[in-house]
């Protein structure tokens, strides 16, 4: 499986420029909202899962972020946003893994994840990925995660995605963590489809 989302998304991030991304996104307002709300500064340390081409890693250096780790499937979507920031991106970790089976070497203040999560349609995978949110989460850290909400599209990139809304995300993740604030998007897409998100910000309590 993961060998067929790799090869999936390197084949998108390949062929398509960022204007032909759904999930493009300029200005990633809500989720700097979010990180604000859970206290990031400066000192604190970052991973953004499915980064991909996404401005956030820009913006968050901009504001003066030094400790910043951005992970994807796709070589080529690291590989075009690392080109893209220049000396902006030299300091950031950019580690290519698929997110499930990922070994986490470290411990972070922030998880921050913009539709990577609601690709995970099954079980095993979905507990995979919040068994590596445990283990990199400092305790009393905060994750951001984003999703198609529950009346968003069903699919994304050819793909069938799960679609939450702040309860069915908090049972996701289970008690280890708890919830803190919720967020309604309507994310247009660079040709103006609008597209349902909900965004939740939760804290590790164990």
């Amino acid at each position: 499986m993961e060998n067929s989302r790799t090869t999936h998304w390197e084949q998108v991030y390949t062929e398509k420029s960022n204007a032909e991304l759904s999930w493009h996104q300029e200005d990633p307002a809500t989720s700097l909202d979010l990180a604000n709300l859970a206290g990031v500064t400066s000192e604190s340390s970052v991973i953004d899962i499915g980064g991909g081409t996404s401005c956030l890693s820009k913006r968050l250096m901009e504001q003066g972020l030094r400790d910043l780790t951005v992970l994807d499937l796709s070589p080529a979507a690291l590989a075009s946003t690392r080109k893209r920031l220049g000396p902006l991106g030299e300091s950031i970790d950019w580690i290519v893994a698929d997110v499930t089976t990922w070994e986490p070497r470290r411990h972070y203040d922030l998880w921050h994840d913009r539709a990577a999560f609601h690709f995970l349609t099954v079980p095993i995978d979905r507990f995979a990925y919040i068994d590596r949110l445990l283990r990199c989460l400092r305790p009393g850290g905060h994750a951001v995660i984003a999703s198609f909400a529950s009346n968003g599209p069903e699919t994304c990139s050819g793909l069938p995605v799960m679609r939450y809304d702040p309860k069915t995300l908090a049972n996701a993740l289970g008690r280890s963590f708890a919830p803190v604030a919720f967020r309604s998007h309507v994310h247009l897409t660079p040709w103006g489809s609008a597209q349902s998100f909900q965004y939740g910000l939760f804290r590790k309590v164990v």
